[in-house]
């Protein structure tokens, strides 16, 4: 059983020799939070989709914002739950048990950094250039280990191997965050090995024994025998991290499908106030009629839900405490709500696929988006191979050198160009599509 004395660790991945405590006012939590924020990577993101097409005249999440509010709530969960916890257990008062805001809120703002461009339809161009296109030529010089990380590509793994890989320039290997703000952004903690043809997986064979460091610190139970690949029982507050997520894509992508006119305010507000009992549904009415700009009213629904939601999952946690210390609970949080949540919230999810994912607009941009990243992965990847060709020169001379296009094996290299293509933004790999095509060129 795991124990929340050893799951809350201050010790920073690159710089366990020097495990020294500043103070400057800021927990190591929050130095974890601001260093995210800082970073170029996380910058980044307000140039990759959510969802929706990049904004145009109706401002709609990036992943950005999008990050920003899962952070947001994640704090509101991590700190009810940190409550309920300290009042279940008086003994853990003043303990670091008080940070897991803080631990959940970093982690929710690093969930997405490995995201390659245009979301879901990025990953999948990856994968499938190996699984289905040319790249399937190549599985012979792969380990089966190493193929099957190539052909689950998996945004989550790659965001663990984003703050954990030493690049080359990188000081300390990696951002240098704590154990368990790095250990709660890992949602899927085993190997590709048990992915079982589904793109979920929580870390690369490169970084499989980095990660096994982080599990055995904080007393993680391991699932696989020795000499097996590794898997794990989730770190505990992935839980809230993933909530949070939940929580936050459900309902915004809602908002923002309203916004854009795919929703009537009419569908919009029986969707959201299905969430409460009749009782409630008086008292948010109350203020509801009061407002009378209809994208605010839309807007102050979607935050007393989210406070609802937030209530829910946090209950949830503390009442499956045990379970979740003991590595037998099963699912999400949200599956874990009550009734009359859990069937609204199924109504949002099924609304969501009918009206808003397979929409005219996001199907376009995932179309167009697996076309650039394919070609984009097809071409870097045969530079990589062939780096004496005129041709692959100029492809990896474009490439920063933190990036080993020159790694000794091949799948040093692919996983080079991963982490190339990984980095872009939306715009960035337009533009360079653009340019390779010969449909762009620099300003003369």
């Amino acid at each position: 059983m795991m124990d929340w004395k050893t799951l809350i660790s201050t010790k920073r991945l690159g710089m366990e020799a020097y495990h020294v405590l500043e103070s400057d006012g800021r927990s190591e939590f929050l130095r974890d939070y601001d260093r995210l924020v800082f970073s170029a990577p996380f910058r980044r993101l307000q140039n990759k989709t959510q969802v929706f097409p990049l904004p145009g005249s109706v401002f709609v999440h990036n992943r950005l914002t999008h990050s920003l509010e899962v952070s947001c709530v994640g704090r509101s969960l991590g700190n009810k739950v940190s409550r309920m916890l300290t009042n279940k257990y008086p003994e853990l008062v003043d303990s670091l048990i008080e940070d897991i805001g803080c631990i959940v809120s970093a982690a929710c703002l690093a969930h997405d950094l490995g995201n390659p461009p245009f979301g879901h339809s990025g990953e999948r161009a990856i994968s499938t250039y190996f699984s289905e296109g040319e790249g399937k030529k190549l599985k012979e010089h792969f380990t089966s280990e190493e193929w099957d990380d190539i052909i689950h590509f998996e945004g989550n793994a790659n965001a663990f191997r984003l703050l954990v890989h030493q690049f080359k320039g990188r000081r300390h290997g990696g951002f240098a965050l704590t154990y368990s703000t790095l250990a709660s952004i890992v949602k899927y903690p085993y190997s590709s090995h048990y992915a079982n043809g589904k793109p979920k997986f929580g870390f690369f064979q490169t970084e499989a024994e980095t990660f096994r460091t982080i599990a055995d610190e904080l007393g993680l139970i391991c699932l696989s025998p020795a000499g097996a690949p590794l898997k794990y029982c989730r770190y505990p507050l992935v839980y809230l991290v993933e909530a949070a997520d939940d929580i936050c894509y459900q309902l915004m992508d809602i908002e923002d499908a309203y916004k854009l006119k795919i929703l009537t305010h009419k569908d919009t507000v029986d969707l959201l106030l299905s969430f409460v009992d009749d009782g409630y549904k008086c008292r948010i009415e109350e203020v509801f009629n009061m407002v009378t700009d209809k994208n605010e009213q839309i807007a102050y629904l979607r935050s007393k839900i989210i406070g609802i939601l937030i209530d829910e999952c946090a209950e949830a946690f503390v009442l499956h405490e045990k379970e979740i210390l003991q590595g037998s609970f099963e699912g999400s949080l949200i599956k874990h709500i009550t009734p009359r949540c859990k069937d609204a919230y199924k109504s949002c999810s099924e609304i969501s696929v009918q009206k808003i994912y397979r929409s005219r607009d996001v199907l376009d941009i995932e179309l167009a988006g697996f076309r650039i990243i394919n070609t984009l992965i097809e071409l870097m990847v045969d530079a990589t191979m062939h780096p004496e060709k005129a041709y692959s020169r100029l492809l990896i001379d474009r490439v920063s050198e933190q990036y080993d296009m020159y790694a000794s094996t091949l799948y040093g290299k692919v996983q080079a160009v991963f982490d190339y293509l990984s980095g872009m933004t939306d715009v960035f790999a337009l533009d360079l599509y653009r340019k390779i095509n010969g449909n762009s060129l620099p300003a003369i």
